[in-house]
């Protein structure tokens, strides 16, 4: 049995046991974005980074061993600036917006992203519960904002923004019909400011990438006055947020360290999606940190093409296989890999009773 002292408090380690093993083990918290139980570890994020104090240098403990008489700090502020430093260089490339443009600017914080999926799913019932939680307390507030909104849509920049006012207006004209069919009684909280990434300049080109979950050749509405035009209307939304924008590892590191978004942002990776017509598995490489989860996940996976590394050193990604379509990776694995990504790299297009 060997000891080990994390923040002056000694523990008991097995063999073979990591440095993040037995702080998980003793309740002490260590961020990681490229840890997984059960995964061989492999040290990419360095979000773990912890000091070790008889040599003064700096270790990832998610695969460092325990040595007997180790003495581990995990908590310092040099440990914590090492964290905010690693947080930092993974955002400088990360080319993702937390949340869409629409609902940044919207005074109330609407979920317009997720109000266009509902009406796209022709959920109309889904989209009034929206509205009353969003509404219930001090009612809509549509009527006479200025519309910042449609002047934020980034769909503007190709043809028109989406009409989002007046589909909030429709949703909220449903309401007394349909009340009784509802639970009214909904939670709802403004957003309150959490951290919030950047994409930085985006070329022509990758700005047509976003066109890709939407149906470009739908008729468009200004006026709504019916559910069949609310509903076309909104499958030309964009979807430029992100999925994983509450459950995205690291935003919620960058939140907790009070980690600010980088300025400027390396192009490494062009704004690109690419979407699996067989599984609607969804890649955006510009959101990938390289973490290689899904890589380990799936290496020994033969029956079937998953994910890899191609190229080197800094111009690395994650893709599929050279000789293989996206279209052929990981048919039956595909919702494992979008559970395991700690970012919104992987998605899936889900159906109305997913959102």
């Amino acid at each position: 049995m060997l000891k080990i002292k994390i923040d002056n408090i000694s523990y008991k380690a097995g063999d073979g046991q990591t440095i993040m093993d037995v702080a998980k083990g003793a309740g002490i918290h260590i961020p990681s974005l490229c840890y997984s139980d059960g995964l061989p570890h492999y040290s990419s994020c360095m979000v773990c980074m912890v000091k070790d104090k008889r040599s003064g240098n700096f270790i990832p403990s998610c695969s460092a061993l325990v040595l007997d008489g180790m003495d581990i700090d995990s908590s310092s502020e040099d440990v914590l600036a090492i964290r905010k430093k690693s947080i930092e260089l993974l955002l400088s490339e990360h080319r993702a917006e937390c949340e869409a443009q629409c609902k940044v600017v919207c005074p109330q914080g609407y979920n317009i992203p997720l109000m266009n999926r509902l009406l796209s799913a022709n959920d109309l019932d889904g989209a009034i519960k929206l509205s009353l939680s969003q509404t219930r307390s001090s009612g809509l507030k549509c009527f006479d904002c200025k519309g910042y909104c449609e002047n934020a849509c980034r769909r503007k920049k190709i043809d028109l923004p989406i009409s989002i006012r007046n589909m909030q207006i429709f949703i909220y004209g449903q309401i007394n019909q349909d009340f009784a069919a509802v639970d009214s009684d909904l939670p709802y909280e403004k957003p309150s400011k959490r951290f919030s990434s950047r994409i930085g300049p985006v070329e022509p080109g990758e700005l047509k990438e976003w066109l890709k979950e939407s149906k470009n050749d739908s008729i468009r509405f200004r006026e709504i006055l019916n559910m069949e035009s609310a509903a076309l209307e909104s499958e030309s939304c964009m979807h430029c947020d992100c999925r994983s924008a509450d459950e995205c590892k690291l935003r919620l590191i960058a939140d907790e360290l009070e980690v600010k978004d980088p300025k400027g942002k390396l192009v490494n990776s062009p704004i690109q999606k690419k979407i699996n017509i067989n599984t609607g598995l969804i890649f955006e490489n510009a959101k990938c940190i390289k973490c290689g989860l899904c890589v380990r996940l799936c290496e020994e996976l033969k029956e079937e093409p998953a994910l890899c590394f191609i190229n080197r050193g800094f111009v690395s990604i994650i893709s599929e296989p050279l000789t293989e379509e996206f279209d052929n990776v990981l048919k039956n694995r595909s919702k494992e890999v979008v559970d395991i990504c700690p970012t919104g790299a992987l998605s899936l297009r889900t159906p109305s009773s997913d959102f």
